[in-house]
């Protein structure tokens, strides 16, 4: 287990002298929030692609995934489709600029869906409950490319918990257009999981300076508590 994320002082004199307060959201109503699992599939937890530093988050995720659902919030596994059953690439560009031809195709065929590789890690707890979505980009919010936005604003979901791996790709990018599409955005930093510390501490300070949150699990439950009293309270 790699040690815990502690945000760099400079990057919290740099927020401080920004905004004036280290905290965007200090209170988030449950019932209006979601738990984004970013990309915890087989592929990249243990298969040809992975990140092992996601094994270690996986409890975190479930104790993280049954309070908020204890308290009236949601659970979303979004899960990255990167081939088609053909064997054709749903994101031609990207697999031919950013692959060798050999790893595009390892790529495409370890995330088609009814593949091992596309599969949630069965470690997980994936409840009936909980929302399924795609999405064939890093980010889960480009238009065209996934489900998840329309099944969050159906449920008048405005607050959003982001986890899963990697933290600097898949997660920043979703928690980034999160924000620009006015959503309350919240990186779970113990809930993330990059290749190296230095890709954790990137994604993490970056997303933190200027687009929403970074907390720890046990931070996000006092938010929501906070969220919850406040609630009550009007």
């Amino acid at each position: 287990m790699s040690e815990p994320f502690q945000m760099p002082q400079y990057v919290l004199d740099r927020v401080m002298n920004k905004r004036g307060k280290l905290h965007v959201f200090e209170a988030l109503q449950p019932e209006r929030t979601a738990l984004l699992v970013i990309d915890m599939q087989n592929a990249f937890v243990k298969g040809k692609v992975k990140a092992e530093t996601a094994l270690a988050i996986m409890p975190t995720i479930n104790r993280l995934a049954e309070r908020l659902r204890a308290m009236g919030g949601r659970v979303a596994w979004v899960q990255l489709q990167a081939g088609k059953a053909d064997g054709s690439s749903v994101a031609e560009l990207y697999h031919k600029y950013f692959f060798t031809p050999t790893g595009a195709e390892g790529h495409r065929s370890s995330l088609t869906p009814g593949e091992w590789g596309y599969e949630i890690c069965e470690e997980l707890d994936v409840r009936e409950e909980d929302l399924r979505a795609w999405k064939t980009r890093h980010s889960a919010f480009v238009h065209g490319h996934g489900n998840l936005h329309e099944q969050l604003q159906d449920l008048g979901i405005e607050n959003l918990l982001i986890g899963g791996t990697v933290t600097n790709f898949c997660c920043e990018t979703t928690g980034r257009d999160a924000m620009m599409l006015d959503y309350r955005a919240v990186m779970v930093s113990d809930c993330n999981a990059a290749r190296f510390p230095e890709d954790h501490s990137a994604g993490l300070t970056t997303f933190f300076q200027s687009f929403g949150d970074v907390y720890t699990t046990d931070e996000v439950f006092e938010v929501l508590e906070k969220g919850r009293e406040l609630q009550a309270s009007t």
